[in-house]
């Protein structure tokens, strides 16, 4: 199955009304427990990074790796790279074959983060990938090194910045957060409702590690088509090594990390409905 453009992916779980997965990962191993989560559960899968984790995955390594695990899966699989704050770098990852790329322009006004995310969808589309970009703060940061609030995406802007952009899928904040939440997560059904009855593009749910199995499908119902897991697979992981020290050589460890990414993988695509789709 070859690598394919998460637009095809996305318009497939719209068609059919469930959620796909975007795990973001870290390491060979990631990316071959969550291949193999799809493949046993026959579903599409997202493979993603964000700009931040760069400094531990740098993109000319983990890049052609996850481009090289979707070529070869068995199953559609999109590699797409999350949250780039670059030109050069969402360059870089499309020149490395990334088939998706979001522009993250949230920290601007309406006006700049339109003139930007223009700029850079027409470099995606250059090379034939789809484009995600944000509207709205998603509370926190990618890699946790900031405590930003939600700001909610406002539904006349959304339906602006769509038409303006003419992106592929668009990334809300409805009161949800990158990381663990603090609390019982206060999403905000009725604004999501609104955006997906005004707005003709699939939503992206950002910070999706700690949402409950009730909160993705009422956002399933409501729209939602792509959902972002990170820290919920890297806790996994560390959780299972942790449990399981000291190894008795390298090789154990690997396969440990594999699994960890793998078990969580799945449990999050049959939340999501997605398992069984192909």
């Amino acid at each position: 199955m070859p690598l394919v453009k998460m637009k095809e992916i996305l318009a497939h779980a719209e068609e059919h009304r469930y959620g796909v997965g975007a795990f973001s990962v870290a390491s060979m191993e990631m990316i071959m427990g969550a291949v193999s989560a799809a493949e046993e559960l026959r579903s599409p899968l997202i493979l993603q990074i964000a700009e931040v984790r760069l400094k531990h995955s740098p993109l000319h390594l983990i890049g052609p790796s996850m481009v090289a695990a979707a070529k070869k899966a068995e199953v559609p699989v999109a590699v797409h790279f999350d949250h780039g704050l670059s030109e050069e770098k969402i360059h870089e990852a499309l020149k490395t074959g990334f088939s998706s790329v979001m522009y993250d322009g949230s920290h601007h006004s309406l006006d700049e983060n339109i003139a930007q995310t223009k700029k850079m969808a027409a470099l995606a589309r250059e090379y034939g990938a789809t484009v995600e970009a944000e509207l709205g703060q998603v509370g926190g940061s990618e890699d946790g090194s900031v405590d930003l609030e939600v700001l909610l995406t406002g539904v006349k802007e959304a339906q602006e910045f769509t038409a303006a952009t003419e992106i592929d899928a668009l990334a809300v904040a409805i009161g949800n957060a990158h990381g663990m939440y603090k609390g019982e997560p206060q999403l905000r059904f009725d604004r999501l409702e609104e955006i997906h009855n005004e707005v003709d593009v699939p939503l992206v749910l950002h910070g999706g590690s700690g949402i409950s199995e009730d909160g993705f499908r009422r956002s399933i119902g409501l729209g939602i088509r792509k959902i972002n897991v990170a820290t919920a697979t890297f806790n996994q992981v560390l959780r299972i090594v942790n449990e399981n020290v000291p190894f008795s050589d390298y090789f154990s460890y690997h396969e440990q990390v594999t699994a960890a990414a793998k078990e969580n993988v799945k449990r999050h695509m049959r939340m999501f409905k997605s398992d069984g789709r192909l």
